[in-house]
């Protein structure tokens, strides 16, 4: 993979920054108004940081408002979702750790883009 590849998705984009044994370092960047899909892991967890903006995480049911600087652990198999219901942008940084670091390891139970 190479280094600072950005890949585009209807809620926003990712752009990864660094790979290593184990891990997978990304920026993620949601559009105003915009939403990830609610979706579990396999074969990693995830660590995010709230780099700008506001963010609106649910994490098994319950709901985390997170200011700049603040983060959250999604553990293996947590089913969760990252949502921008602001007039402003959202970037996160998300520390991915296992074994499978791949975007074929997400399980869609909802999703307003109609990908489930």
């Amino acid at each position: 993979m190479e280094k600072n590849f950005t890949e585009q998705r209807p809620w926003g984009f990712y752009t990864n920054i660094a790979k290593g044994n184990g891990f997978l370092t990304k920026i993620i960047h949601v559009n105003p108004e915009a939403q990830l899909s609610v979706q579990s892991h396999n074969f990693r967890s995830e660590h995010w940081v709230v780099l700008s903006g506001k963010a609106v995480v649910i994490l098994n049911g319950q709901e985390f408002i997170l200011s700049i600087g603040q983060s959250i652990d999604i553990p293996l198999k947590a089913i969760h979702s990252l949502k921008n219901p602001y007039q402003y942008e959202l970037e996160v940084l998300e520390v991915q750790m296992g074994d499978k670091l791949s975007e074929d390891d997400i399980i869609r139970y909802q999703d307003i883009y109609g990908r489930v």
